[in-house]
């Protein structure tokens, strides 16, 4: 008599996991590649070589026989503007309309278009490579304020183009002066390492919290700097500091940088000198803030470079608190200028914000749905600690989707070759912490889902904002969705407002917050305005309010720009 053979555990995770393979196939997911840490970089299918780290990635060097203007290189233009996962403008720009604030000793007059700009001939065809055709309202103000020479306090929307305001002016400033501000530095064509080297002199340094924000604003730099004498640079922790000091001693004129390996290369005075600095910019400022950043960043802003008559400061957020407003006063000019676009910390309508009650139990059911229900394309998980990111992305693995996951216990490597697999599209899944909130930007982010909503105590509603504007961004259109339950009644209210202020359903569970009338406490509020000390902002020479506001009242309607 035959007997029935039961299959083992192991059996039937293995049925299980070769079943939810195919109903992902099925689904339209591609099927998810293993991560081989025996190697030093991920398999990423046919998209190319990657550099092995992002500081290494080509920029353009520029040599004496050049003249003022380098000649074009093809391929290197081909990397730096038409590759396919570059972040391009979408046609849904109208979403930042905003009435635009601008505080300062004089009216700034808003520029609508980058023809009129005045910005230097290689600037302005860099900005046309980079697709960007008409000026976000950040950049029709903060564009003219830092060609005329003022410190400047931007505040606007995520995904607003705040990167691409400072650069372009700053940049488009040096490039008729690099010759005479820049240090001396080898020729590329010939260099040896042995006998060559130089001390890195920036003339402008860009302060930033995040690893992938510092890489970010580097890609940026590459592309502006195109054809030119100023030579781009990155430095962030994590990566072997070796690749990053070979680059500085070939010569730096821009360098981008995360407050701890600044402050490592700072120490060695061979390597860097910050004594021919010209502007300093502090991008993500609210963060760069915070307690656990102050010593470095004494240090970064209390050097002897910092007292050139001639140093312009920028500092730049989507949020921002009022030890923002202190370190302006400290370091700025009196009369810096102060562009708010809209109200601090708020988001746009290009982003459908869906929020859904579940419980904790019910959570990861509840994600297996909602990634089910839609069309595959690039999703970011939100989650609120590391632990939770690993389990996470290990069950949408075994799901057979195509997940990876990024948080500040993965090593550099994996950290890079997660975010390159989620932009090239072969982990489309990513599962993240906070350590991807701010400034991330790669294209077509078709969703982002909070599977932790932040607790009041960790970011609030400021992480919210933060987390959500990876999707929509200039000009695209996405989704945001939240878990919520009687865990997140602290943000409840916030998130009501939020909702509220940009045209959003509000949820049954979540009508008993709905105020009568809906009103902000803005931490970048005008208390200072109220004293008699002379600072900057005492009395607001030029306030505008509406996109428009030196128009005729009545007729303000702000460009159809983009980027």
């Amino acid at each position: 008599m035959a007997t029935e053979s039961v299959p083992t555990v192991g059996a039937l995770e293995s049925d299980n996991k070769v079943a939810a393979l195919e109903r992902a196939k099925q689904h339209g997911w591609a099927e998810p590649i293993p991560y081989n840490y025996s190697t030093a970089e991920q398999s990423i299918g046919n998209a190319g070589p990657e550099p092995v780290w992002l500081s290494d990635s080509a920029k353009y060097e520029w040599t004496d026989e050049f003249g003022d203007v380098g000649p074009a290189n093809a391929s290197l233009e081909a990397e730096l503007y038409h590759g396919e996962f570059i972040m391009k403008e979408g046609i849904n720009v109208q979403a930042y309309k905003f009435d635009v604030d601008v505080n300062g000793p004089q009216k700034i007059h808003p520029v609508r278009d980058f023809d009129d700009a005045g910005l230097h001939p290689v600037m302005r065809e860099n900005v046309r490579l980079c697709q960007y055709n008409t000026p976000t309202p950040i950049q029709c103000y903060c564009i003219p304020a830092v060609l005329q020479g003022y410190d400047v306090v931007g505040c606007a929307q995520t995904g607003s183009g705040k990167t691409a305001a400072y650069l372009i002016p700053i940049l488009s400033k040096l490039m008729g002066k690099a010759r005479q501000l820049a240090a001396p530095r080898p020729n590329p064509t010939t260099y040896n390492p042995l006998t060559d080297r130089v001390r890195a002199e920036p003339l402008v340094l860009i302060v930033c919290p995040t690893r992938e924000l510092a890489c970010q604003i580097f890609d940026e730099a590459r592309r502006l700097c195109y054809r030119t004498m100023l030579r781009p640079c990155v430095a962030y922790g994590g990566a072997p500091s070796k690749n990053q000091r070979e680059e500085l001693e070939k010569g730096c004129d821009v360098l981008v940088a995360t407050p701890g390996r600044l402050c490592d290369f700072m120490k060695q005075n061979k390597l860097l000198s910050l004594a021919r600095l010209k502007f300093t910019v502090i991008d993500e400022a609210d963060e760069m803030l915070q307690d656990d950043w102050e010593e470095n960043m004494s240090l970064i802003l209390g050097g002897d470079s910092n007292e050139d008559a001639d140093h312009m400061y920028l500092l730049f957020s989507a949020t921002f608190p009022k030890q923002a407003r202190e370190l302006a006063k400290n370091y700025m000019s009196d009369e810096y200028v102060r562009i708010k676009v809209g109200r601090v910390g708020s988001t746009h309508t290009n982003i459908k914000q869906n929020v859904v009650f579940v419980e904790d139990a019910a959570k990861k059911q509840a994600l297996h749905d909602l990634v089910y229900s839609m069309p595959p394309g690039r999703t970011l998980i939100f989650v609120n600690n590391k632990r939770e990111a690993d389990l996470l992305d290990d069950y949408l693995y075994n799901m057979g989707l195509p997940s990876t996951s990024i948080h500040s216990d993965r090593t550099q490597r994996e950290r890079e070759d997660a975010l390159r697999a989620f932009k090239i599209g072969t982990a489309p899944i990513l599962v993240a912490t906070g350590v991807t909130a701010r400034g991330l930007d790669v294209s077509h982010v078709k969703h982002v889902i909070n599977y932790d909503l932040p607790s009041s105590t960790h970011g609030g509603i400021h992480e919210y904002i933060h987390r959500i504007g990876r999707t929509a961004r200039i000009g695209h259109e996405g989704i945001a969705t939240s878990f919520y339950n009687s865990r997140n009644e602290d943000i409840g209210p916030d998130l009501v407002k939020i909702l509220i202020e940009s045209k959003q359903e509000v949820p049954d569970f979540l009508q008993e917050y709905v105020p009568e009338t809906v009103t902000w406490e803005e931490d970048d509020s005008e208390e200072e305005n109220a004293g008699s000390d002379g600072g900057a902002g005492t009395t607001p020479v030029a306030e505008e309010t509406g996109f428009n506001a030196d128009e005729p009242a009545g007729e303000a309607t702000e460009p159809s720009g983009g980027w």
